[in-house]
């Protein structure tokens, strides 16, 4: 069950989050918990660009029924050959 904490924002940080979340069809709340989720990774795998971890944390959420196979490029060149 999820739970619910208030907390105290920057009012600037509210107001770019509830713009950003009716781009993305998520709720302020739900945005904000995104951008956490992306730093919060970023964090963890410098290494990593940060388009490349939200792109993957994108696909970690969508149902398997939705997946497409991984074909590698190779294979892909081999198809059109």
């Amino acid at each position: 069950m999820n739970t619910s904490t208030s907390i105290r924002i920057d009012q600037t940080l509210y107001e770019q989050a509830r713009s950003e979340a009716l781009v993305e069809h998520r709720t302020i709340a739900g945005q904000i918990e995104y951008w956490a989720r992306v730093g919060r990774a970023a964090l963890d795998n410098p290494d990593l660009p940060v388009s490349f971890i939200a792109e993957s944390l994108a696909s970690m959420a969508e149902p398997r029924s939705e997946a497409t196979d991984f074909v590698p490029r190779s294979a892909a060149d081999g198809l059109r050959g």
